[in-house]
């Protein structure tokens, strides 16, 4: 027994050892339960370990790098224990430019980053629009995951034109990501740099993604906002990733109401909807419909994987109604920041006050500023009901799930008497 024991060990320390110094890099996450069960071996029988180490000093040098390694990882795993990354999941025109301000304003300890998933979009959209889902879920995961780890690096290689040195003039949207206009963030203006989404609270140079990383690294809490990702489903390795500790909120509005906003705002895109309202029915197997149900069909599976708290959702899932929001902005901002973890502070809570109660002139179609309660009837009045029909026959499990009701004639559509939004409660497991 002592001689077969004695041949097998060193092949079992040299396996061992590849882990001993692990490299805890972006895409190369921790893997914890390998260690953990080779030094739940050597417990198995203290005794034996005893007279073994005296027979071969291997097996301790083995077991003191073990336990090194069980010490530092612990440190790593402590100094970030408070850290938590939020993402923020959406489409177009439900409101989460306005809800993502909840998070932008906290201040000093967030770094927000707002859309960063276009420039992925943007390349992977094949010449006849659209993109190839696989292919999409698997970029926008990987550009995720780098980004909550501070790491630029899986971004940059979207960005057209390419950064050079890793500074870019081309970051969509960078004033509506406060933390990368902050002075520490802000290199020297460059009067012949054009920069279409300059910051606006300081006049800065083009960002610097290596500054932008350092400075993230400096934050206590990271949030994303998109609206790009199709499927949560496609999201489980970042809420598998040790190294993240990620909460998903899903805001979802009426499909009607969100029909409504994109008529406005995206109107070139869609010419047939409003022909479709003047003059004629709209053919149920355009499209331009069947794109409206795949939407639909998206937004609610990825709520019932949620709504079902597999294992590796239980408690990083919540759902939201921008409908509630708008009712009861302070409430919900405040659920929100309950079950992030994250402080609601006072800073937040006056931007929500200020910012839900703004003027007619205030509240354009891209403004964070929003008479709140008064979104939330809105779009009854700008959508003819021949069009809110189809979208109750096409979303119609959508909405169920949601608790929107339907309406069965143009007079109950405009009238607001009667309300449209069931009284309802998703899970509220925050602890």
């Amino acid at each position: 027994m002592l001689f077969n024991t004695h041949v097998t060990l060193p092949t079992l320390s040299c396996r061992v050892s590849d882990k001993l110094t692990p490299k805890q890099t972006p895409q190369t996450p921790l893997q914890p339960s390998n260690s953990a069960s080779a030094l739940g071996l050597l417990k198995l029988n203290g005794s034996s370990f005893s007279t073994l180490s005296k027979l071969d000093p291997v097996f301790t040098l083995m077991k003191r790098r073990l336990e090194n390694y069980t010490e530092q990882r612990s440190e790593v795993i402590g100094s970030a224990g408070n850290r938590k990354h939020i993402l923020l999941l959406a489409t177009t025109r439900t409101g989460s430019s306005f809800v993502g301000e909840f998070f932008n304003q906290q201040g000093d300890n967030m770094f927000y980053l707002f859309e960063p998933l276009w420039h992925v979009e943007r390349s992977l959209t094949l010449e006849g629009g659209g993109t190839n889902a696989t292919a999409a879920a698997r970029a926008y995961r990987e550009v995720l995951q780098g980004l909550f780890l501070c790491d630029f690096t899986p971004l940059e290689s979207f960005i057209d034109p390419l950064p050079v040195d890793h500074v870019t003039s081309a970051l969509f949207r960078r004033e509506s990501s406060s933390s990368l206009c902050e002075e520490s963030v802000c290199s020297p203006f460059v009067k012949k740099v054009f920069e279409r989404y300059h910051c606006r609270t300081r006049k800065c140079g083009p960002l610097n993604l290596t500054t932008a990383s350092e400075s993230c690294q400096q934050k206590e809490h990271r949030t994303i906002k998109s609206v790009r990702v199709r499927q949560l489903e496609t999201l489980r390795p970042l809420a598998e990733d040790p190294r993240l500790d990620i909460k998903f909120i899903q805001l979802v509005r009426d499909p009607r109401a969100v029909l409504a906003s994109r008529m406005v705002a995206f109107s070139a895109k869609y010419n047939n909807w409003k022909k479709w309202a003047v003059d004629g029915d709209v053919p149920i197997d355009d499209d331009e419909v069947r794109k409206l149900k795949g939407n639909c069909d998206n937004i609610r599976m990825s709520a019932e994987v949620g709504l079902r708290q597999p294992s590796w959702l239980r408690r990083r899932y919540m759902l939201v109604r921008y409908e509630d929001i708008a009712r009861f902005p302070m409430r919900k901002a405040a659920e929100m920041y309950k079950f992030t973890g994250i402080p609601f502070t006072p800073q937040v809570k006056d931007w929500v006050l200020k910012n839900t109660q703004a003027s007619n002139e205030a509240s354009g179609v891209y403004s964070t500023q929003k008479n709140s309660s008064e979104q939330v009837e809105k779009w009854r009045f700008s959508i003819p009901y021949k069009l809110a029909q189809v979208v109750q026959r096409v979303c119609g499990p959508t909405m169920k799930l949601f608790g929107y009701k339907f309406v069965n004639s143009e007079a109950m559509l405009t009238d607001k008497s009667i309300s449209l939004i069931e009284e309802k409660i998703f899970i509220q497991n925050f602890s």
